[in-house]
């Protein structure tokens, strides 16, 4: 059985994302990303926090040693909280939007993905410091779906990534968006740098981005076909997919993105082995 992310909840944060990770629970939508403004972590879920515990994380020079578990008994079930250093113990009450802990940058992050808070649930029998068998996440609000033509402007750039200015939000701060699937639906995931991705409120069949095919949703995960993405006609990592409350505008992401702010750019997919 799915549990219900609510919107007063999905509302903290500007931007959420079930399959946009390399996270085993995030390959069937079994984990949410959470991504709040500053530095610190308003708590996704409510009740007693069960335990606290450090983890390794993989080496990273841009990330921490380390990172962090936070188990929280909701009464249902056991919600499991990484990327956050813990202000809490064992024993703590948690409130919804109460203050957790510090934003971790962990080594299980890309170098393009920002701070967030990973939120995944466990039955309360179950071994809650496991994540495989984590129970589907569903998103508690409709997420409007957006036409792109696959051009736009750079309106942003890192190290690793460019955002452009297209496709626009049409009313920010007021309601989730995503890229439109091609058909019902919008995008999660990355796109194709991920094994898996997700067509939110969509239907089984092909998915489309910016009128090109990219893979075969199953419910509503989608297994990308092999593709490969072109910004210009140059390679890049991908294109990061996910729903967002304030801005909407396209992300190409990875080491290989070379994208000056005002620079006009067209996006093609075109097969992996081309």
């Amino acid at each position: 059985m799915a549990v219900t992310v609510p919107p007063d909840v999905l509302y903290q944060y500007y931007r959420f994302s079930l399959y946009n990770s390399p996270f085993e629970a995030h390959d069937e939508g079994c984990a949410i990303d959470l991504y709040p403004d500053g530095a610190r972590a308003p708590s996704p879920v409510a009740g007693e926090i069960l335990d606290t515990k450090t983890v390794r994380a993989p080496p990273k020079a841009y990330a921490a040693e380390h990172d962090y578990l936070i188990l929280v008994d909701t009464g249902d079930h056991v919600a499991r909280l990484l990327h956050v250093k813990p202000g809490v113990e064992a024993g703590d009450r948690v409130a919804v939007g109460e203050d957790l802990g510090e934003l971790v940058r962990a080594g299980f992050f890309a170098p393009w993905v920002p701070n967030h808070i990973h939120l995944g649930f466990r039955a309360a029998d179950a071994n809650p410091y496991r994540a495989a068998g984590s129970l589907p996440v569903e998103a508690g609000v409709d997420v409007e779906p957006l036409a792109w033509d696959g051009t736009g402007t750079v309106a942003e750039t890192g190290e690793t990534w460019a955002r452009l200015d297209s496709p626009t939000h049409p009313a920010p701060g007021e309601r989730f968006v995503g890229l439109a699937a091609g058909g019902a639906g919008v995008l999660d995931g990355g796109l194709p740098h991920y094994d898996w991705g997700g067509a939110l409120g969509g239907e089984d069949g092909t998915v489309h981005l910016a009128g090109q095919r990219v893979g075969v949703a199953e419910g509503r995960t989608v297994a990308w076909d092999d593709r490969r993405i072109l910004a210009n006609g140059e390679p890049v990592t991908g294109v990061a997919l996910f729903c967002s409350r304030d801005d909407a505008g396209v992300k190409l992401v990875g080491e290989d993105v070379d994208l000056a702010v005002g620079e006009r750019v067209e996006v093609t997919v075109s097969s992996a082995s081309a």
